[in-house]
């Protein structure tokens, strides 16, 4: 349910993204009108290699192409293909996927938002507050296993989501409503200063190379030695490390911080928990 209330949370496409959008549905004979909307694809885990990357006879584009300046959702990662898996990589680092197949090569965009679900064990409940976990700790180590690190480390941000009360499942829609709203005015703020910021519409923190990092992100002094200190104790790779500012510069997006601090510093940090384990 979260998964598919980002997809509302987005701006609007802009007129060459609707265009983009549309360009590549057409490819697979899944409109005939302009696409106005983002798109939210939700694949089921028992998907293949090629519906997922893209190809057959007439090389046509996959779910990870026609969730192009959108949403991809997995549900229950730990389930789909390894090869599927591990497929991801090369997209979620360069935006696009290549085709090189027997009858013909191309190049389709894959710049998506990827949103992915699972358990944290096989029966669900490890770490749960509302029932014990039957698990024992080697299966749920096979279990996590099944996502690889270099796989994890292109994610961004990873967070638990704990099972609600009942008491709070049944208050309505009226809390919903609000903080909805509040939300998208809070992603709307946070966008525009990334285009002040970068004097584009297109351009955004998840997209910064290295060079632009240290052009644009300020962390104050207290932020770099807490990054240093994280870094060194963590061993992080150069990939987390500069996914930890852009996560934190997003973070102090959304609170109008002119710099980056340590608190913003310490959140991104706590979003990876794959290198504090």
């Amino acid at each position: 349910m979260l998964a598919k209330v980002s997809a509302n949370l987005m701006p609007p496409p802009s007129l060459t993204e609707q265009i983009a959008i549309t360009k590549v549905h057409s490819l697979h004979s899944l409109c005939t009108n302009i696409i106005s909307e983002r798109p939210y694809r939700a694949p089921h885990h028992s998907i293949n290699l090629t519906t997922l990357l893209g190809g057959g006879p007439n090389l046509i584009p996959g779910e990870i192409s026609l969730a192009h300046l959108g949403v991809l959702h997995l549900d229950e990662l730990p389930e789909f293909r390894r090869d599927c898996l591990e497929a991801l990589r090369q997209p979620l680092e360069n935006h696009f996927v290549k085709l090189d197949r027997i009858n013909g090569h191309t190049q389709y965009p894959a710049d998506f938002m990827l949103i992915a679900t699972m358990n944290p064990c096989p029966c669900g409940y490890f770490q749960s507050n509302i029932k014990e976990c039957t698990c024992s700790p080697s299966a749920i180590q096979r279990y996590r296993q099944k996502l690889s690190g270099p796989l994890l480390d292109r994610i961004d941000i990873t967070t638990p989501v704990l099972q609600e009360p009942d008491s709070i499942l049944h208050r309505g829609h009226t809390t919903s409503t609000k903080q909805h709203t509040l939300a998208q005015k809070q992603i709307h703020d946070a966008i525009q200063q990334q285009h002040l910021r970068y004097h584009d519409l297109t351009r955004f923190n998840s997209r910064l190379s290295s060079l632009e990092i240290t052009r644009y992100c300020h962390l104050t002094k207290t932020a770099k030695d807490l990054l240093s200190q994280a870094s060194n104790h963590y061993c992080l790779s150069a990939r987390s490390y500069f996914k930890i500012i852009k996560v934190a510069q997003t973070i102090a997006d959304l609170e109008l911080s002119p710099k980056i601090t340590t608190e913003h510093i310490s959140e991104a940090i706590q979003y990876r928990p794959q290198i504090l384990n």
